[in-house]
């Protein structure tokens, strides 16, 4: 493997070990490497492990297996997001500093009693019931080593950045992006770091992005409404915003996402059935 990365543009594949890599990792990682091509960059791998209890070192070299085996290479060394907490908890103590992080005590069946409505992954939205307790409160539960998360106050974040906007491509990677409006405020005061862990999938993908030099984002289209919080992290922490192209996903025979809780196949499983890197790639459609 090429241990000096090339020039921008740079893009990258970021799995999460917690168990075996799918077909739906496949088509995301064969269409990222094909887009770097395109591109004339080069395409990076991450280890985004901050779930300490889910992500094991057996399925980060299982990660790397595979990825080989389709016949892909990587620069190295591969970022992992477990060397790298210090980092984030640097970033939520600037949101902090900036007033724009609190402490929130409320359990998830509390939440779900409170909440009328939903953000875009159907899950329940937080009502910002924590939002304005009193400062004593705050400090006399968090001595008190009460659990707590700590959310992004979205309103005054939204009222600090304003209109926000970002580019997006289609398919061919190469085409000119197209301008998007970021609507962030759907996801209400999300958790961005929790009492023991300082980050979070948010949280953690804006920092790497940056530190990574990240030109080009290719993402599934389930994450297109992350990305609209994303992009007001950036403008939050003064990162730069990467063009984003957000790929079709790879569905099963009931027309649902592939995922590993769902157990389906893995590319190890394929592979020991007799399957090919051709046959993952016509599979594909690739």
């Amino acid at each position: 493997m090429s241990k000096h990365p090339s020039k921008n543009p740079v893009l990258r594949f970021a799995p999460s070990p917690n168990g075996r890599l799918h077909l739906g990792h496949a088509f995301s990682a064969l269409v990222t490497w094909r887009a770097a091509e395109a591109l004339g960059g080069t395409t990076l791998l991450r280890i985004e492990d901050i779930d300490l209890e889910r992500c094991k070192p057996e399925f980060v070299d299982a990660i790397y297996t595979d990825l080989a085996w389709l016949g892909l290479d990587w620069p190295t060394p591969v970022m992992l997001q477990s060397e790298r907490l210090d980092v984030y908890a640097d970033a939520g103590n600037h949101l902090r500093d900036a007033d724009l992080l609190y402490p929130c005590f409320c359990s998830r069946s509390q939440i779900a009693e409170a909440a009328t409505e939903t953000d875009p992954d159907g899950a329940p939205l937080y009502p910002g019931t924590c939002r304005h307790l009193d400062r004593g409160e705050q400090i006399e539960r968090l001595e008190r080593g009460d659990p707590v998360q700590f959310r992004l106050d979205s309103q005054a974040a939204m009222a600090r950045a304003g209109m926000l906007t970002f580019s997006v491509v289609g398919p061919l990677i190469t085409d000119r992006p197209q301008i998007r409006y970021a609507k962030p405020e759907r996801w209400g005061d999300v958790v961005l770091q929790r009492k023991g862990t300082p980050t979070s999938y948010h949280l953690s993908v804006v920092v790497d992005d940056a530190a990574q030099a990240i030109t080009h984002v290719t993402r599934g289209r389930d994450m297109e409404a992350a990305t609209d919080l994303h992009v007001l992290l950036q403008m939050l922490l003064g990162l730069p915003t990467p063009i984003y192209n957000f790929h079709r996903l790879i569905l099963d025979d009931a027309g649902k996402k592939l995922a590993k809780s769902k157990g389906s196949p893995s590319l190890a499983s394929l592979r020991d059935e007799g399957w090919t890197p051709a046959d993952v790639r016509r599979a594909l459609g690739l």
